[in-house]
């Protein structure tokens, strides 16, 4: 199998079109469909079932599609990883979701720079949903991710923080001066419909709060009176005047872990990893 067949089969599959695939990788359509239709043959086996409406995956194109992903993050990694090497200063790179856990990610940081054999650490800004992408691809050496909204799927991690969450409403609503409140009743607000983030694949579910993904976005409609939002208590430190919180009792407890590839072998990342934990 070549690396190049096993890339435009992963686009295909994560697009499941081959048209926005091509688009994708840059190539006109034709030669993508035949170098997936001859993948098909030396494999043996279908991977897609096509019509003139859709593409689906074959249960053998999800198992390769997961496979694949993990060969190409691997590949990309190795050659990222290689340049590094060769420069004069290694480096990592941390994705984190912009806005989220600030005092945390500022207290990490701090620790790790002041280790002996410290390297220089970059951040990635994501929007929701990227950090995993940026890990599988071999962009991030690591990322900090929070359960139970991210997957952790295919990655090594480790807890760093368990904590509550809150309400956040816009200053002077008349919940504000309630000293708890349940997730039912956030959601029942009139006129502040919860925001709706997307998915892993993109895609918004149904209702009727509006579309964001990033926190600034979403904080700014909570302050507009648009929108309301259950998010963790740490939000908190770096929040805006026109905006209150109240804790919401019965909100499952969000755990931030550090994640990273499991093929990892980098002894800065390992280092990283152990100031992140206490250890």
């Amino acid at each position: 199998m070549e690396t190049r067949e096993l890339r435009y089969f992963v686009a295909v599959a994560e697009e499941l079109h081959f048209g926005r695939a091509a688009e994708r990788l840059g190539i006109a359509q034709p030669p993508l469909s035949r170098t997936v239709m001859r993948l098909e043959r030396r494999l043996g086996v279908k991977l897609l079932e096509r019509s003139s409406r859709r593409v689906a995956l074959t249960p053998a194109g999800s198992v390769l599609l997961a496979e694949g992903r993990t060969i190409l993050a691997a590949l990309s990694a190795a050659e990222r990883r290689a340049r590094e090497a060769a420069a004069d200063e290694p480096r990592l790179i941390l994705a984190t979701k912009a806005g989220a856990s600030g005092e945390l990610l500022a207290k990490l940081l701090d620790a790790y720079a002041a280790e002996p054999g410290a390297v220089t650490v970059d951040l990635l800004l994501c929007e929701s949903q990227q950090q995993q992408r940026l890990l599988r691809d071999g962009e991030a050496d690591a990322a900090l991710l929070h359960l139970p909204f991210d997957s952790v799927a295919g990655f090594d991690t480790e807890t760093l923080c368990t904590e509550g969450q809150v309400a956040v409403l816009p200053a002077g609503h008349p919940l504000t001066a309630r000293p708890r409140l349940m997730s039912a009743e956030v959601a029942a607000l009139p006129g502040l419909p919860q925001a709706r983030w997307p998915g892993p694949d993109g895609s918004y579910p149904e209702g009727p709060g509006p579309e964001v993904r990033s926190l600034t976005q979403l904080l700014q409609m909570v302050a507009l009176g648009r929108a309301s939002v259950i998010l963790p208590e740490s939000v908190r430190a770096n929040l805006r005047p026109d905006l209150a919180t109240v804790p919401v009792v019965d909100a499952p407890p969000v755990t931030t872990v550090i994640a990273w590839p499991p093929h990892s072998r980098s002894r800065a990342l390992a280092h990283l990893v152990r100031v992140a934990t206490g250890r």
